[in-house]
């Protein structure tokens, strides 16, 4: 038997991101909506978190939605269908849960965030929770997701920056908008998934609406297990760590200046990494 967890499917979301479906029964079975995996790519790599885009506890499969961006995430993308992951540890941090009495949720994906919002909006309308969907992307080719979350959401508004495809503008933009439009409507919650400036403009958006928001802060997550102190961040005038006191956290409570900082602490060891 080989070892490492087994590629069962691989599909190219756009030109920099993949979607793989591994072989992962024990993890599927205990999986649950914002939840995320640890995975090492081979013997030498290092480990990332990456966050859990679907599971079947049936079929003993997670899925999960790789972005480009780093040497570690472009070797996980150069892996192709019947391949393997080496490592795969999960499912780690706190689940998903909704705020109480939410008669609406509005979800807020911005680019591969689409894919970490696909399971929490899906688990809410499983539930019997009204759900809208907005994401976000730079321009057409880079929009994800967009079917799956059509099918659990009564409304979903897709926007990219350029205006390749559907809503001009940022998801922030669009956002505005509708929460205008449901002004001075009670049980309106928003969760927002994506880049820490979207994440941050979204807060900022919702905290003038007295909106409730949470907000996931797996950007800035390294290690996975509350060891490294890299995710270290103020919520409430408190210490916590995203990765296991997270990933979702009250977005008006956050300290999104420092989460900005974190982001960038190893800006130069990343550069390095990728001129390897």
């Amino acid at each position: 038997m080989s070892q490492g967890f087994r590629i069962l499917k691989k599909e190219r979301l756009t030109p920099v991101t993949n979607r793989f479906v591994l072989e992962a029964p024990w993890v599927a079975r205990a999986a649950r909506p914002g939840q995320f995996v640890i995975v090492r790519v081979h013997e030498h790599g290092e480990r990332i978190p990456v966050t859990i885009a679907d599971f079947d506890p049936a079929q003993g499969t997670v899925t999960v939605v790789v972005q480009e961006v780093g040497r570690t995430s472009k070797l996980f993308g150069a892996l192709t269908e019947g391949g393997v992951v080496l490592d795969l540890v999960g499912p780690l941090g706190e689940p998903f849960r909704a705020g109480r009495g939410g008669k609406l949720v509005i979800g807020v994906g911005g680019g591969f965030g689409a894919a970490a919002l696909y399971p929490v909006v899906r688990s809410l309308h499983q539930q019997g929770v009204k759900v809208e969907a907005i994401i976000g992307a730079r321009s057409r080719e880079f929009v994800i997701l967009e079917g799956e979350l059509g099918r659990v959401c009564e409304r979903l508004t897709t926007c990219t920056d350029d205006g390749s495809y559907g809503f001009r503008g940022f998801v922030t933009d669009c956002l505005k908008l509708r929460l205008e439009e449901l002004k001075g409507q009670d049980g309106v919650e928003v969760v927002a998934v994506g880049p820490m400036p979207m994440m941050r403009a979204v807060a900022g958006l919702t905290a003038a609406y007295h909106v409730p928001t949470q907000v996931s802060l797996d950007p800035i997550m390294i290690d996975g297990t509350g060891m490294c102190g890299g995710c270290r961040v103020t919520v409430a005038s408190e210490v916590k760590f995203a990765c296991v006191d997270g990933p979702f956290f009250d977005a008006h409570q956050v300290d999104f200046a420092e989460c900005v900082r974190r982001g960038k602490m190893y800006a130069c060891e990343e550069a390095a990494a990728r001129a390897a």
